[in-house]
């Protein structure tokens, strides 16, 4: 008789349910399982993009490389020659190119004034005719400089009596310094100088009484540099000093050379008036008077 196998479905049953119940739900397997999208899904290859390089022949410098290797002389020289070339671009330099100011012209000056110095002859007479001879050129570039440099800033285009004044002052100092030449022939050149700073001098004084009152007159102490200036050069100025006497007069401030006093005596006096502050430092008598 053949042995029966019997199955216990209750143990299979019980087991199924279990399995059942840690089997998680849909979400969670969602949730836990890695996607396999993002395993599986091949990476494109990265691509590393590589700037053509120029090859190793030679080649000229870009035009900003070779305006830094120019030097200044070496710079005017080329915009000299392209302004004469295309004289239309000298205009828009000009417009382009910012004012000159009394601190970079007295910078020019300066320069033809050491290339002046330079050009005298080592020993003997510096005013005879044999150094005017050798430095004629320089003398030439220096005065040149000053007659160009002057109705820059002279009235209208020069607005700014403070500036006018700044720079004549300077300007004055460089032909005081010029050579007296032996012979009267060359002695000219200080001589004509001299008249054309005076009127200059006068035209700025002039227009600086129109404006304001006159004030930028009364300020500065310019009548007494300008009164120095006139004995330094033993009365080459003097038209300049009769004009300023006169605004100042004027306007009730007399000039120091007026009173034969010294300028810089009569000049604190006045400013200490002006600021309120003159007998400040007097003694104060005490007593009977």
């Amino acid at each position: 008789m053949p042995k029966q196998v019997s199955y216990n479905t209750t143990n299979s049953a019980g087991r199924k349910r279990k399995a059942e119940d840690e089997e998680p739900p849909p979400d969670d397997r969602m949730s836990t399982s890695p996607s396999p999208s993002l395993h599986q899904r091949p990476l494109p290859p990265t691509r590393i993009t590589k700037r053509p390089r120029p090859g190793t022949s030679g080649r000229p410098l870009v035009l900003s490389r070779l305006l830094e290797t120019l030097d200044a002389d070496s710079l005017r020289n080329i915009l000299q020659t392209v302004c004469q070339r295309h004289p239309g671009l000298g205009a828009e330099i000009e417009q382009t190119a910012p004012r000159p100011s009394v601190s970079s012209t007295l910078t020019v000056l300066k320069t033809y004034e050491s290339a002046l110095e330079t050009a005298f002859p080592f020993g003997g007479n510096p005013t005879s005719d044999y150094a005017y001879n050798r430095v004629k050129p320089a003398l030439t570039n220096l005065l040149d400089a000053l007659a160009d440099f002057t109705p820059h800033f002279l009235p209208p285009n020069e607005s700014q009596a403070s500036q006018s004044f700044s720079y004549l002052d300077i300007a004055t100092e460089f032909i005081h310094r010029l050579p007296d030449w032996s012979t009267f022939q060359h002695r000219l050149h200080k001589q004509n100088a001299y008249e054309e700073i005076s009127k200059a001098w006068t035209l700025v004084i002039q227009e600086a009484a129109k404006r304001a009152g006159g004030i930028h007159i009364q300020y500065g102490g310019w009548d007494q540099k300008l009164t120095k200036h006139n004995q330094q050069s033993e009365g080459k100025l003097q038209e300049a000093v009769d004009e300023m006497s006169k605004h100042l007069g004027w306007m009730g401030v007399p000039a120091a050379q007026q009173y034969g006093g010294r300028p810089d005596d009569l000049g604190s006096v006045r400013q200490e008036l002006l600021s309120g502050t003159y007998g400040a430092n007097l003694p104060v008598r005490v007593g009977p008077w």
